[in-house]
């Protein structure tokens, strides 16, 4: 099965809609540009601005990460390394760099988006920690290395074996603090 990218998806759930990218970036605040490249440079936002088009197109986060929908139980053994058909990417900028693997990609009608998150450090050299939000809660479980959280005023370094659950309207930052890499796990709930 021929796995479709990102922005082709986006493109077709917009188009399906006659929506103009004009029109899209009035509904989610993303400028014309950046949806631009989303859809045609295969660019990979983190998943603030990728929610912000899930809503603004009417869709679950999953529709834009799903290979195939075809059962109603998702049973994940391991995450295997490597396997690009499963793994989004958000390329190296002012933000950590994201390796996401969905855990639930075939599970239908889920409220829920389980993740595998590979981050990498910011390389940002103004140290600036650029804050999301959007709809809904984020619980995440780091399972190695050092986890920043900002939240708020508050900013937190967990580390493995650690949890954080918040509110993720309040805007926020995650990545990887002083480690080289961390992974975690992180569920999504995104009211629809």
């Amino acid at each position: 099965m021929s796995v479709k990218k990102l922005g082709d998806r986006i493109r077709t759930y917009r188009e399906r809609q006659e929506l103009s990218r004009e029109e899209l970036s009035n509904r989610t605040g993303l400028t014309v540009e950046f949806l631009t490249a989303l859809e045609e440079e295969d660019v990979t936002p983190s998943l603030g601005p990728l929610l912000k088009i899930a809503l603004a197109l009417g869709q679950r986060l999953g529709t834009f990460m799903d290979d195939a929908i075809d059962s109603d139980i998702c049973l994940t053994c391991r995450v295997e390394r490597g396997e690009d058909d499963a793994v989004l990417r958000k390329a190296r900028g002012k933000r950590a760099a994201f390796r996401y693997h969905s855990l639930g990609a075939a599970k239908t009608d889920r409220h829920m988006e389980p993740f595998f998150i590979e981050i990498y450090p910011d390389d940002d050299a103004s140290g600036e920690k650029p804050l999301s939000s959007h709809e809904g809660e984020e619980f995440i479980v780091v399972v190695s290395g050092e986890l920043e959280v900002i939240v708020g005023p508050d900013r937190h370094v967990l580390a493995a074996g650690d949890s954080v659950y918040f509110n993720s309207v309040v805007p926020h930052y995650v990545g990887c603090g002083n480690a080289p890499r961390t992974d975690i796990y992180a569920v999504l709930y995104i009211p629809q």
